[in-house]
């Protein structure tokens, strides 16, 4: 008898664990700053001048900003 209290017990929490217990949720700020940590070349970064998109390895950063072609970077 004790066995089965024990195993509905278990199978309880286990249900609580997997479906009912939410994991914290996090915020906008943190994955904004990590996402500024982690850029890659491959990434798209939008031009400060014209707001196309070009990947970072290919981007020319002026005054901290990234521009998409010598000729954004003489309008800026």
């Amino acid at each position: 008898m004790i066995l089965k209290v024990l195993l509905v017990l278990a199978v309880i929490g286990i249900v609580y664990f997997i479906f009912i217990k939410k994991k914290p949720l996090r915020k906008p700020a943190d994955i904004k700053e990590k996402k500024k940590e982690k850029l890659e070349s491959n990434d798209m970064v939008e031009c400060a001048s014209c707001g196309t998109y070009t990947e970072l390895s290919e981007t020319i950063i002026s005054s901290n900003k990234y521009y998409c072609s010598n000729e954004c970077v003489d309008k800026a």
